[in-house]
């Protein structure tokens, strides 16, 4: 299991096209991937569902921790964390 923390630097926060962006990217990875306010260590989500994701009503300055489990559980987090950290290219 790999996780890391990163913060959400949207104005707008983790919206419905950054949220559907997200998603899609990790539901390219066979690993279980999930998402979390690390202020709400119990809000862990599947970061594969576009539901979940804003669910958790992710904005700007929330920190945050994926975490993947699986074969490509390494670059599925690097590739969500540089997904957030450059913004989704806002």
């Amino acid at each position: 299991m790999i996780s890391k923390q990163t913060r959400i630097i949207n104005q707008t926060g983790l919206h419905a096209r950054p949220a559907s962006e997200f998603v899609r990217t990790a539901s390219r990875y066979k690993s279980q991937i999930t998402i979390c306010r690390t202020s709400e260590p119990g809000s862990k989500m599947n970061a594969k569902s576009i539901m979940s994701l804003l669910t958790l009503g992710l904005c700007q300055n929330d920190k945050v921790e994926i975490d993947a489990d699986g074969e490509d559980e390494a670059e599925a987090v690097d590739s969500l964390v540089s997904m957030i950290d450059q913004g989704f290219g806002e």
